[in-house]
């Protein structure tokens, strides 16, 4: 009996290959016209092995399920999500791990409109009054972006999302490993604005 020949290995995706991949995804999902359905034979055919082409870093709200809004089938990114996009350790050594064993060539951070997130900084500032706890290092995280609009602006919770997805951005620029991956071309890192409203999603960086 013959063995069977070795998989062919999956082609190398360039950064900008995959931030478009992303950008058509979503116009096919606000267009009505979606490719995958996240159905169980996707889900088989992706699970001997994974090459996906993104991280994606974005909020834990419901209204925002990433694999849906950029029309990615299963095997294609891998999501982190917490409130906010708020970083800690475990964030930042699952996008290294992201960039460093499986090869993405993309680091997205998404934010979105009317982040609860960010508003609840903004009137925690604005009372005086940060929550104790795991809920208050939610609380600092954002608040540098807070302070940097101003806590009296009437737009502080959409301009502080946007000054707080650049800040994350930078951030992930520092992760162990991807300074050097970027240098050679292999890793972009971008941000973008998820619009709750229309489902576009709006490029930053």
């Amino acid at each position: 009996m013959t063995a069977s020949p070795p998989p062919t290995p999956a082609p190398v995706m360039r950064p900008a290959d995959a931030l478009a991949a992303l950008v058509a995804g979503n116009r096919r999902f606000v267009s009505g016209r979606p490719e995958h359905g996240h159905d169980v034979s996707a889900a088989a055919a992706a699970s001997g092995g994974q090459k996906p082409h993104a991280v994606v870093l974005g909020c834990i709200d419901s209204r925002v399920p990433l694999e849906a809004i950029f029309d990615q089938t299963f095997g294609s990114i891998c999501v982190i999500r917490s409130g906010g996009h708020v970083v800690d350790r475990a964030v930042l050594g699952s996008v290294g791990f992201a960039v460093g064993a499986l090869g993405v060539p993309l680091i997205m951070v998404l934010g979105h409109v009317r982040c609860g997130a960010v508003a609840a900084t903004a009137a925690a500032l604005r009372g005086g009054d940060r929550p104790a706890g795991d809920v208050g290092y939610l609380v600092n995280e954002i608040a540098p972006a807070v302070l940097a609009v101003g806590v009296d602006d009437p737009d502080v919770t959409e301009k502080a999302m946007r000054v707080h997805v650049g800040r994350t951005v930078r951030r992930m620029r520092d992760v162990t490993g991807v300074p050097a991956a970027i240098a050679a071309g292999r890793v972009a890192v971008a941000g973008a604005v998820y619009d709750l409203d229309t489902g576009w999603v709006d490029l930053l960086t």
